[in-house]
Formats: C-alpha cells, sequence, structure tokens
C-alpha cells in the first residue's frame, strides 16, 4: 500500500505516481494528495522563516523592507489579529502537489536570496485582501473569506504584488493603439518598454499603419509598412525581460483588408526569411463581417490603402465599419486599392494557424454590435479577452501630447465556478469581485504612459472572469459535449452579469460618480437590457436546475428594476466581464484553466529544475472519467457551442482556444471559423492540434493575462 512505503519516497516520486496506474488500471489520485503534504514535510516547513508570533513577524517584514508598513498601518493591531486569525482557522490545504509547488515557487514573499519562505498562503490572501480593502475593516474581512475559499481569484499581477514593499504592478496587460506618423510609432515603443519593464504585456494596433510601397510626403514607394515596426516592437519586448524573469510579451493586431495582411501573416510561417520572421510576438488579424460574405460568394476581397482611407474619410481606418463602407471604397477612385480571393485569404490564415497557432481572431463586427459603450473597438490584447474602446492621442514632434487620448488597462480575476455554486451567497461573491478588481483600477497610476493612466481612470474598466467550468461539470455528472452544459453556461453567465451589473450601480451610488462616457452608453438609454426584461434567463431542464438550488436567479423583473436604478444613477465601471485564459492561479485553485475543457486528464508539465510535474483534473476520481474527456476528443464544435451561450452575457470577450485531432486539416479550421462567426463568437485565441499534445510540446499561455 501507498501508506507503507511513504517515509521512502520524496514528495516528487510521489505525484510522478500520478502516472503510473495501480495493480487494477486505477489512477493514483492518493500518491498526489501524499506527495502535497510531503512537499510540506520534507521542503516547505523546512525552508519558513518562523516567527513567534504576529507582531514580530508583521514587524520584522515591514522594517526590513518587505511589506508596505502604510498598508499595515490603515488598520488597528487588533483587527490585524482578527483578520490573520480568521484565516488560519480556515485551515486552508492545497488538494494537488502542483497547487503547492506553483504557489511557492511563483507567489509567496520569500527572502531576498530567494532560499527561505517568508509567507504561508494564508498570509498572501490577507495582506492581499487587505492591501485591496485600503482600509474597510469589514470589506477586508469579505476579500479575505472569498479569496481563501477558493471563490475569487485576483490575477497573477495582483496576487503576486499586493503588500510588498518591492513589487510590479496590479495590472495584467494593456492595449495601445498606433497612428500613421512616425511620432505615434516611436511614442509607443517607448510605451511598450515601459509597459513590459513593469511586468505587463503589452497589444497594439497597426491597422492605421500605411502599407508597404505607400506614399510619403507625396513620394511614392516610400513606406516600409507594418513589418519593420513589428521587428522593432518584438525587440523591444527581448530587451524589456523584466529583471530576466521573463521576456517581454507583446501582440500587434491588423486589419484583414489591409493591404499587408499577406505579408503579415507570412511572418509566422515556419520556413519564413529571417528578414521578416516574427519569432516571439503574437499576432492577431481582426476580420469584418463583409471578409466572410465574399468568401461565401468565392469573390475577390479589397485590400484599401489606409493613408487614403484617411484623406477621404478624415478618421483613421480603424475608425471605419470596413463591412458598411466597403462598396463605397471598392467604388472611390481616391483610394488606392488592391485584391486578393476572399477563400484564398482564409485558407493561407487556417495555414499559418496549422502551423503556428496564429494569429488571434477578431471578428470585428460581431464584437461593434455587442459593445454597449459609444465608439469603435478596434483589436483585443495577448489572450483576446479584452475589447474596450479606446481613444487615438496625437503627438508633437518632441513626442509630446498635442492631444492625449486613451488606451486600455486590464483589470483581471476570476471566479471558481465550481466554489462559487457551493457558496453560501452567490451574489455577494459577485459583487465582492467587481469590488476589489475597482480597487485594483483605482489603485493603479501608470504616470510613464499618460494615456494609459488617462484609460483607467475614466473608465474604471475591469475582467472579471471564470474558471473551473469543466472540472464543475464533471463532478456534477454533466458531459462537457452536451444540452445541459450549454444551459448551464447560459443561465451562471446571466446570474454573474446581473450582479456585476448590481454591483457597479451600487458603487455609482456610493461613489456619487459614473464612468466617463456613460450618458451615451447603451446602458444609460435602457437599451442593454431589452433581451433580460423580455425573457427570463433559467434552467429549463430538471439537471441543470438542480444545480442552481439554493441560488436566487434573477428574473425579469429583477432585470426592469436593475435597468430603472442603472438609468437613474449610472454604473461606475465602463466594462464589467472578460474570460482569460487561466494558468497558475488554475492549479492554485484546483481549477480546471477557463471555461475550456481540459487538455489531459493528468497534464504534464515542465517545471524549472524539478523537471515533469503532473497535475489530475479536479474532481476527478477513477468513478467520473467519463466525464473526462479532453478538448481534442470533445472537438471545436461543442466548445463553440459553450463559449457561445457565455458569450451572451459578457461585455467583453473571451479567451477561446480550439482544440483539433491530429488527423485534422485546414479545411476543418475553416469550418470552425465560419461556425464561431456564425454563433456569435466574439475572438478566436490559439488554434492547437492533438500531435502537439502528443509530442510533449509545452503549451504557453498568455504570459500576462493567464491569472
Amino acid at each position: 500500500m501507498l501508506d507503507a512505503v511513504k517515509p521512502d519516497l520524496d514528495y516528487h516520486a510521489l505525484n510522478a505516481m500520478l502516472n503510473l496506474y495501480d495493480g487494477d488500471g486505477r489512477i493514483r489520485f492518493d500518491a498526489d494528495r501524499m506527495a502535497a503534504r510531503q512537499y510540506f514535510l520534507q521542503h516547505v516547513n523546512q525552508n519558513t522563516v518562523f516567527f513567534h508570533s504576529l507582531d514580530e513577524k508583521l514587524d520584522y517584514l515591514v522594517d526590513e523592507g518587505y511589506y508596505e508598513a502604510e498598508v499595515l498601518a490603515q488598520y488597528p493591531r487588533e483587527f490585524l489579529h482578527a483578520i490573520w486569525a480568521a484565516a488560519f482557522r480556515a485551515k486552508f490545504r492545497f488538494p494537488t502537489f502542483l497547487g503547492a509547488f506553483k504557489y511557492y515557487t511563483s507567489y509567496t514573499l520569500k527572502t531576498r536570496d530567494g532560499q527561505r519562505y517568508l509567507e504561508r498562503y494564508e498570509d498572501r490572501v490577507v495582506m492581499v485582501a487587505l492591501t485591496l480593502a485600503r482600509g474597510d475593516q469589514a470589506l477586508a474581512m469579505r476579500f479575505m473569506g472569498e479569496m481563501l475559499s477558493g471563490r475569487f481569484q485576483p490575477a497573477t499581477p495582483t496576487f503576486l504584488n499586493a503588500g510588498k514593499k518591492s513589487r510590479g504592478e496590479l495590472i495584467s496587460c494593456f492595449l495601445l493603439r498606433i497612428e500613421d506618423n512616425m511620432e505615434s510609432i516611436g511614442r509607443a515603443i517607448n510605451s511598450s518598454l515601459q509597459l513590459s519593464k513593469r511586468g505587463g504585456g503589452v497589444a497594439l494596433m497597426l491597422t492605421n499603419i500605411r502599407e508597404a510601397g505607400a506614399p510619403i510626403k507625396g513620394i511614392e514607394n516610400q513606406s516600409s509598412g507594418v513589418i519593420p515596426v513589428m521587428k522593432l516592437l518584438e525587440d523591444s519586448f527581448s530587451y524589456a525581460n523584466q529583471l530576466g524573469a521573463r521576456q517581454g510579451a507583446g501582440a500587434v493586431y491588423l486589419n484583414a483588408h489591409h493591404p499587408d495582411i499577406l505579408r503579415f501573416l507570412d511572418t509566422k510561417r515556419e520556413n519564413a526569411d529571417e528578414k521578416i520572421r516574427i519569432k516571439t510576438l503574437s499576432l492577431g488579424v481582426v476580420i469584418p463581417d463583409v471578409t466572410f460574405e465574399l468568401a461565401k460568394r468565392n469573390e475577390d476581397m479589397y485590400l484599401f490603402s489606409p493613408h487614403d482611407v484617411q484623406k477621404v474619410y478624415g478618421v483613421p481606418f480603424s475608425e471605419i465599419s470596413v463591412s458598411e463602407k466597403y462598396a463605397e471604397m471598392v467604388e472611390d477612385k481616391r483610394i488606392k486599392k488592391r485584391k486578393i480571393n476572399a477563400r484564398a485569404f482564409f485558407q493561407t490564415l487556417a495555414e499559418i494557424q496549422f502551423e503556428s497557432g496564429y494569429p488571434y481572431i477578431m471578428f470585428e463586427d460581431t464584437v461593434n454590435r455587442a459593445n454597449p459603450i459609444a465608439g469603435r473597438i478596434t483589436m483585443s490584447n495577448l489572450c483576446s479577452e479584452i475589447l474596450q474602446v479606446a481613444e487615438a492621442s496625437e503627438f508633437n514632434e518632441d513626442l509630446g501630447y498635442a492631444k492625449m487620448g486613451t488606451d486600455i488597462s486590464c483589470n483581471l480575476g476570476s471566479l471558481n465556478i465550481a466554489q462559487t455554486m457551493d457558496g453560501p451567497d452567490f451574489g455577494e461573491t459577485v459583487e465582492t469581485a467587481i469590488r476589489a478588481l475597482t480597487a485594483v483600477s483605482e489603485m493603479s497610476a501608470i504616470d510613464a504612459v499618460p494615456s494609459i493612466r488617462r484609460g483607467n481612470d475614466e473608465a474604471h474598466a475591469v475582467g472579471l472572469g471564470q474558471m473551473n467550468l469543466h472540472g464543475f461539470l464533471a463532478r456534477e455528472r454533466i458531459h462537457y459535449d452536451s444540452p445541459e452544459a450549454v444551459e448551464f453556461t447560459s443561465v451562471y453567465f446571466a446570474a454573474v452579469a446581473y450582479h456585476a451589473i448590481r454591483a457597479s450601480n451600487a458603487l455609482a451610488r456610493e461613489k456619487g460618480e459614473t464612468f466617463k462616457g456613460f450618458a451615451d452608453s447603451r446602458y444609460a438609454d435602457g437599451s442593454f437590457f431589452e433581451k433580460y426584461v423580455t425573457r427570463d434567463w433559467l434552467p429549463e431542464r430538471e439537471g441543470v436546475a438542480r444545480l442552481f438550488e439554493g441560488i436566487t436567479l434573477p428574473k425579469r423583473a429583477d432585470w426592469a428594476a436593475l435597468r430603472e436604478a442603472v438609468m437613474k444613477d449610472g454604473l461606475y465601471n465602463r466594462n464589467l466581464q472578460a474570460v482569460p485564459p487561466t494558468g497558475s492561479i488554475s492549479y492554485i485553485n484546483n481549477s480546471t484553466s477557463s471555461i475550456h475543457p481540459i487538455v489531459s486528464k493528468i497534464e504534464i508539465r515542465k517545471e524549472g529544475k524539478i523537471g515533469r510535474v503532473y497535475y489530475p483534473a479536479p474532481f476527478m476520481s477513477n468513478e467520473n472519467l467519463d466525464y473526462y474527456r479532453d478538448a481534442y476528443e470533445i472537438g471545436p464544435d461543442a466548445i463553440i457551442d459553450v463559449y457561445a451561450a457565455a458569450t451572451e452575457h459578457v461585455d467583453q470577450g473571451l479567451s477561446l482556444t480550439l482544440f483539433f485531432p491530429a488527423e485534422a486539416t485546414t479545411r476543418d479550421i475553416n469550418r470552425a471559423q465560419i461556425k464561431a462567426w456564425k454563433s456569435g463568437i466574439k475572438t478566436i485565441y490559439y488554434i492547437r492540434l492533438r500531435q502537439a499534445a502528443l509530442e510533449g510540446t509545452e503549451v504557453q499561455g498568455c504570459v500576462s493575462c493567464s491569472l
């Protein structure tokens, strides 16, 4: 028996036994649970600094410059004792070895030589709660309770940095516009360096930059197009390597009707010339509806010069609806254009995705039809879930602002669906999460990039995400690719939307302030709520209704009352939901990542010097394995159905990765793209093929937003 050999096995060997069946052909889940316990006995306890009392510990960490004294000074010492005592009374335990290993490797406070631990998990949770509550004792207790229970988890930058004296920013990632002039390009490169230095990933929009061969100051064939700008950005992110911890991370987005689009895609081909090859920068393509319509009719698609479009319409190319103005621009002789076959474009897109997983895709018209905020959304971020309106900046020759626009910050955190469903108060969990993310937004002031600060200050935008959908469904004996899963997802996300909006409305009343632009939004005139006041988003299947027993779900009358409250008092946060691809935090929370299916029943990860580490899917046992079919078995169609059900209730986007079996072709990828577009999906993140997993290739998630 396992207990008999425990003294002879270390935690790494015990964890590896997950990959070895016992004599009856069963997975040895007990080995991993024992590995987690042994990890503490053999490593953590022996390498943790011991203090005789909480007072001694806090005084030391403040005096030695580990904790921010200002955070603790907001609370009386009696309360600090009370919140720490409450946290340790919860008796938190890591259910998996990888969860514990990830926490102590990547998050906990260590001595400056990196050799000893200064925090337990409870310490980190309490310091995050105290930081975000900003002196509000009741709120600090709420934050602590939601985090320690696993119901709410801030993103990695927040969870890692909050309360520490030497820290990075609390924000996950940033989005920057680039306009068609050298000043904007230069400023964007500098801003990328500044933001990357502070630990955030950066996405940039290239759509407005004139194409290769376009005139400059009336002289033909002078512009070098977008590729050299991409090379400059890639070098910048490689240079800003965040104190050697990891390379800076960047993404660039380009409209499908930009003349450089094929050259843009070619940069990711395996056999691309080194002069144009882009190795580390992520690519995204913005595709309007008209592109699909042209491909459906097997027609050519025209590519339009951004410089000419701006001269004719008086606004940058990105601000034009290509679908709306397409025929007009085709006929306008003032706009230079060339054409390619639309189906050939989609074939090329699938080929590049087949080779590299890139580009990400943003369905431009779907995104903007669903956008409740005045203005156009023209790009997304490194993980394709942030969809917000930005405003162009104008610069003087010295790169100072002639007109300061607004750029975008990602203030992220996620709910654990299983723990939230199990919790005592669904609505309070959502509200507490919105308040925590709002605090992240309010506490962030990145003066190095003023347009980022202005956008953050005016919008108070947050992105509440979700994780552990597959784990929850499997625990409840529901297959991911079933009608019940789709219905649960729809009802759950509708309820989250209700409580998130309710929380933001309460914040607006408390603060006497709404986000800038509220009066011009679909919230202000009530039109946003139309679909919620004309029907109930409640479970119809008995099995789904059972899941929500004890949870009060909003009915159309509740939505109607909320509509009136919002029209009267407004919303504090311009954006509220975004579902990122949760990574490390999923392991700590014993969650399946985001809302997509698992990639393997027993996931294998390479973790630094320790080598391979094994992670069992949450709630999995030898009795319920049938409910843990992986994403490659389930296939893209069912995943799209689930994501479409969630998308309807998410004001921003969701990081949708599509998984294909080994025998998939580019035609299969094209079919999935079309289904996603028709289903109302807003963005597609990565394309993954089964053979990559079989070869043991580690798939790197979004380094900025993977929580």
